[in-house]
């Protein structure tokens, strides 16, 4: 059984360089975390009315996206080296609402992206469903 005793040690090499590449991942995002609630302050006290409620909505639903990948990073570690799909969809639902504010212009776009949500939200509830719910 040397070849199995092989293929652990390479699964945990691998499992390691994972955990450092996420463990980075996660604190680049921190930082930017930080950097855009520093320029959400700037949009509150400093912009002109007129464009900061666009920016502050913009702003907002960016902080979620990265508060999101945080938290799926946190579950990763949290749930022993395994990503949860509903996680995935927040992220997905979170993004294509961040689209649809920032590109709303075509209004068939905008009701692809709808539809792109509508299809995340089904996704979601099938997901979170008895059948297939594992936690």
């Amino acid at each position: 059984m040397p070849g199995s005793a092989r293929g652990l040690k390479v699964a945990k090499m691998l499992q390691t360089i994972l955990n450092i590449g996420l463990l980075l991942l996660a604190t680049i995002l921190v930082i930017f975390l930080m950097k855009e609630t520093f320029h959400l302050a700037q949009v509150l006290l400093i912009s002109s009315e007129q464009d900061s409620s666009f920016q502050l909505i913009e702003g907002i639903v960016i902080y979620f996206l990265y508060f999101e990948f945080i938290a799926l990073i946190v579950k990763y570690f949290q749930s022993g080296y395994h990503f949860p799909l509903r996680y995935f969809v927040y992220i997905g639902i979170t993004a294509i609402i961040r689209l649809i504010i920032v590109d709303h212009k075509d209004p068939l776009d905008t009701l692809a992206y709808a539809a792109a949500i509508l299809v995340l939200v089904v996704t979601l509830y099938l997901a979170n469903s008895k059948r297939l719910k594992r936690e």
